[in-house]
């Protein structure tokens, strides 16, 4: 941030290309005002109180934010980017950055992002998840992997050490299963839908060592994800109720008030679950890395630069210098600071001392290790939507018994995939 104020207050400042290692100047300071679309998140909401510091940051350029819910603010953004381009920055995620991205809606990130903001210093699977054919589109607001967590009372009374591997974790998931007391092995997603039952399926299905497509083929009607599926309906027999059909919410819920032994899910649980005030169980809660062969389910959503409204290299620059501010180390501990753990993306806060004050001395490592196992397990191509939908349904059709030859829904996830490719060429 120290080089950046220094070149945005001269007259002209430059953009460090992150491709050549040379820089670009440009003949303007920021004066327009940077137009941003997104959904409400807390962390963006701090920036309000920080305007001034922006605008004597970038020579005199204020940002104004606009807010929709996560379904209007897909559809509006997609409009806008393929359109007129009003929004100089879009909150975009990992589901749709392939489209913006191969569509030209949003521009590498690291040509216009300034490199004393460390972009490197993000957690390695949010990067992962922001990258798209060896380039990066966004910087993380929010995200994450995949973390264990359990009920350290239940495995310290059945004499159960903290499974590392598949094995151990389904073994110790049968032993703790007592539904006469109302305590059931873990808790999985059963709703339909790419981002639902799709998503908890995938670690196991990439683990395993399955692929979605080599080249333009599909390849996942193999028998990895024959195991994977055979896995996660057996899992399902001790699941909580409601799991069956449910998504993130009734999952997490089932282990925050008390129902469930362990869990594999998405890191913001860990904030839920450690807090006296939405937990039951806080104060009880461990948490590891996903035993192994499975992979973290990586996913991320941030501020991306947008093509059409930022028309020359000054204004991209702009937009790039309001996306690192936003996500920079300062504004990061600010978050810290709010108890905002959702919002926390960058490996230098999650290891600071203040983070372990707050959280406690194992989660930052927890965290940090599960970066490491973190992959993009979904297809990433403007179709995935589709395809991680309509393997949603099947899935669920397998987990409620309406559907019982998995060999058979996979050939017609197949077909299906065929058709896709098809059509986009």
């Amino acid at each position: 941030m120290r080089k950046a104020r220094k070149l945005v207050s001269s007259i002209a400042f430059a953009c460090l290309l992150s491709s050549t290692a040379s820089t670009v100047a440009l003949a303007a300071e920021c004066t327009e005002t940077i137009k941003v679309l997104a959904q409400p998140r807390d962390g963006l909401t701090l920036l309000e109180d920080y305007k001034a510091e922006f605008e004597k940051l970038s020579g005199g350029a204020s940002f104004e934010i606009d807010y929709l819910n996560e379904n209007d603010r897909r559809a509006k953004t997609k409009a806008d980017a393929s359109t007129i381009g009003k929004y100089n920055v879009y909150y975009i995620d990992e589901a749709n950055v392939a489209l913006f991205a191969s569509a030209g809606w949003v521009a590498p990130l690291l040509d216009y992002y300034p490199a004393d903001y460390d972009y490197a210093d993000f957690d390695p699977g949010r990067q992962k998840v922001a990258t798209y054919d060896g380039k990066v589109w966004f910087a993380p607001i929010t995200g994450g992997g995949d973390l264990m967590v359990y009920r350290k009372d239940l495995l310290e009374a059945a004499g159960i050490a903290p499974p590392k591997t598949l094995d151990e974790y389904i073994a110790a998931v049968k032993k703790l299963n007592q539904p006469d007391l109302g305590i059931y092995g873990t808790a999985l997603r059963g709703q339909r839908g790419s981002g639902a039952n799709v998503w908890r399926w995938m670690p196991f299905f990439k683990g395993f060592g399955g692929n979605w497509f080599d080249g333009k083929t599909p390849v996942f009607d193999g028998e990895q994800a024959i195991k994977a599926t055979e896995t996660y309906l057996e899992l399902f027999k001790y699941s909580a109720p409601g799991s069956q059909t449910g998504g993130w919410d009734e999952a997490v819920g089932a282990f925050t008030s008390g129902q469930v032994a362990m869990l594999i899910e998405s890191t913001p649980l860990v904030g839920m679950a450690i807090d006296p005030k939405s937990s039951k169980v806080a104060g009880k809660v461990g948490y590891l890395p996903p035993p192994a062969p499975l992979t973290g389910g990586g996913y991320g959503h941030g501020l991306a630069i947008g093509a059409k409204a930022n028309k020359d290299e000054a204004s991209k620059a702009c937009a790039g210098l309001f996306v690192a501010w936003a996500t920079s180390k300062e504004n990061e501990s600010r978050r810290l600071e709010a108890n905002q753990f959702s919002e926390l993306n960058r490996t230098s806060i999650m290891t600071s001392k203040k983070f372990a004050e707050l959280y406690g001395p194992d989660l930052g490592q927890a965290l940090a290790d599960t970066g490491k196992v973190t992959a993009v397990n979904f297809w990433q191509n403007p179709q995935w939507p589709d395809l991680g939908d309509r393997w949603g349904i099947i899935l669920e059709e397998l987990i409620t018994g309406t559907r019982t030859d998995i060999k058979d829904g996979l050939d017609e996830l197949d077909g299906f995939a065929k058709e896709l490719v098809a059509r986009s060429q």
